[in-house]
């Protein structure tokens, strides 16, 4: 053997340590590669009746929803129904209602005012008594 086959074999032997030492990463990596796999497969079969099921309640609640549009669009037809029959209420006894108020407020002026004059009257006849009686008293004195 000559010094060049020595120095080839050192350097085969160096070169076989790197791969090895190179190997064990990759190996390592190898095995988290196949644990994720396996991580990914447990996941995917937990997660599709998951899915299922959150299928399932999108449309049970797509079923409730349509079911409050319907509820909502009555009470809207019933409040407008309503609505209505508060405005012919309100027109065809409204109007008999103002008018009866009117005219209690006239009889109720008039008859306020049948007083004020028969009071004025009554004051104004006895203010006349007491000068008649005081224009006489004077003219006795005379």
């Amino acid at each position: 053997m000559s010094g060049g086959d020595i120095a080839g074999l050192i350097a085969a032997g160096v070169f076989a340590v790197l791969v090895v030492f190179l190997a064990l990463p990759l190996i390592k990596l190898g095995k988290v590669f196949d644990e994720t796999t396996l991580a990914i497969r447990d996941v995917s079969k937990g997660i599709t009746p998951i899915l299922e099921e959150t299928t399932v309640t999108v449309q049970e609640a797509n079923k409730q929803l349509a079911r409050v549009d319907s509820i909502t669009s009555n009470v809207a037809e019933v409040t407008g129904n309503v609505n209505s029959l508060v405005a012919l209420f309100a027109a065809s006894v409204g109007g008999p209602l103002i008018k009866i108020a009117g005219f209690s407020a006239a009889v109720r002026a008039a008859i306020r005012g049948g007083r004020e004059l028969a009071d004025d009257s009554s004051s104004t006849q006895a203010k006349s008594k007491k000068k008649s009686t005081g224009r006489r008293a004077r003219k006795s004195d005379y």
